[in-house]
């Protein structure tokens, strides 16, 4: 093996013997994914200040750690179906069968892809999806690894899902904001809603500033529990990469609370192998999975990275299929109260593979709230000055913020990732249009953002692919 990674060997880190070159290359991922959600914080969380800062409503002294605190509260509160969905675009169970420095180009091709173009588009002050940059690097290593490893590569569907979510959720904003903003207009008709101010002291009336700084707070946690949650899947894909015995199954669930999920299940599995003959099979592989699984619980904890790879493939196998017996639309024939306890095994279950340690969740907290205190004036001269002709009215950057908050919220309660960015700036395009119409608009701006949004996704997926194949050749 290669003098990088076949140094000294240095402590065990968490059980596990990492030797000293694949040692180093796993403190750089974890700098990395620091790096990537320190630059999400000043590129992706600046939108969520910019109406509150060109509105007059906050200073940026204030609104910047405002915004910054909540995005940290945001991941904290966010639990972790956004970064589960983002974990599960790369072929993880494969990707753990192979050594370990396979996972290491992996999780560096993603990040310094996904950090390569954010600090790009950052520093030519273009609002660019961090969410698309992310899942362009993931599938373009995924690519990568097929081409070199012939096995699973990117989970299409859920690629699928994600990118059918990110691209309804901008033309969602545009349109949301669009007739917000004629309702405001139309109906509500206060004038003061439409007041652009002039000048360092002409503050809003301070019902509208409190509307203001509340959407703003919203928009602010809801970035931390959707952004934020995509750094805890990557900082979860690093630990599953580089120490799968110790991450991939959640250890702090006890045996015994497992043993009484997967003992419930059975005997209701049993009596609909009776009740449905036309199912039988089916239902018998069930039951075999659910004694093994029971059998071989102490493979949760052990230290084979064989044993504890295929316990985690039964787990998922098994939440799968207890889940679609539990589902209204199943066939099987079983009671209701039978329906509710494997619904109940099926999220126990879930709860094994589908998890985060709270030290890293605080991790990827701080980073992005800090990154939101820093950087942030670049990216906000073009959400506040630059999208329309004119200054922004209070009626504008409250719709946008609004529909954002709205957005962003509903996508983080669904596990759907989604693009702060894309969002945010939809909606003062829409509150634009639907103030003056398309002429409102700074056609210049809007090209720039088009055209960055267009190729986000490529160059990602480009990038990531030849960082791939440049590591590829030190392994």
């Amino acid at each position: 093996m290669p003098l990088i990674f076949n140094l000294i060997n240095l402590p065990f880190i968490g059980g596990v013997d990492l030797q000293g070159g694949i040692l180093a290359i796993f403190f750089l991922c974890l700098l990395c994914v620091v790096g990537f959600e320190f630059v999400n914080g000043f590129h992706d969380t600046a939108n969520a200040v910019a109406t509150v800062i060109y509105t007059k409503a906050l200073k940026p002294q204030y609104a910047v750690p405002w915004s910054g605190t909540f995005n940290f509260l945001g991941v904290l509160a966010g639990g972790v179906a956004v970064a589960m969905a983002i974990l599960k675009l790369v072929p993880l169970n494969d990707l753990m069968a192979l050594p370990v420095q396979v996972g290491a180009v992996m999780v560096l091709s993603v990040l310094l892809a996904s950090i390569v173009w954010n600090l790009g588009t950052w520093y030519l002050g273009i609002p660019c999806s961090s969410s698309h940059t992310l899942i362009g690097a993931m599938i373009g290593a995924g690519l990568a690894f097929t081409y070199y490893y012939h096995g699973g590569g990117v989970n299409w569907g859920e690629a699928g899902k994600i990118g059918m979510s990110l691209i309804m959720s901008p033309i969602f904003g545009f349109g949301a904001a669009v007739l917000l903003m004629l309702f405001l207009k139309n109906v509500v008709k206060a004038h003061s809603l439409f007041h652009i101010p002039q000048g360092e002291n002409d503050r809003p009336p301070i019902l509208i500033r409190c509307l203001l700084i509340l959407t703003c707070t919203l928009v602010s946690f809801f970035h931390g529990s959707n952004d934020g949650q995509k750094g805890v899947g990557l900082l979860m894909l690093i630990l599953i990469a580089f120490l799968p015995a110790k991450f991939a199954l959640d250890r702090s669930v006890a045996n015994d609370k497992i043993l009484t999920s997967l003992t419930s299940a059975q005997p209701i599995v049993q009596r609909a192998i009776a009740a449905n003959p036309q199912s039988a099979d089916t239902l018998t592989a069930i039951n075999t999975s659910l004694l093994q699984a029971e059998a071989n619980i102490g493979d949760k904890d052990g230290a084979d990275n064989a044993k504890v790879f295929t316990y985690r493939k039964r787990v998922q196998a098994l939440t799968k299929a207890l889940g679609g017996l539990a589902a209204p639309t199943s066939k099987i024939q079983i009671s209701a109260a039978d329906r509710a306890t494997l619904k109940g095994t099926s999220g126990s279950l879930n709860k094994l593979t589908d998890y985060a340690p709270i030290w890293a969740i605080a991790t990827i907290s701080l980073s992005l709230g800090i990154g939101t205190m820093i950087g942030w004036k670049r990216i906000v001269t073009t959400i506040g000055e630059k999208i329309g002709k004119e200054h922004l009215n209070y009626a504008q950057g409250a719709t946008a913020e609004i529909v954002a908050a709205s957005t962003i919220g509903l996508s983080s309660w669904f596990g759907l990732p989604v693009s702060t960015t894309h969002v945010l700036s939809s909606g003062i395009a829409g509150a634009m249009v639907a103030s003056k119409g398309g002429g409102n608009l700074n056609t210049g701006t809007i090209r720039k953002i088009a055209m960055a949004w267009v190729l986000t996704l490529p160059a990602s997926i480009l990038i990531s692919i030849l960082l791939f194949a440049l590591f590829h050749l030190f392994i």
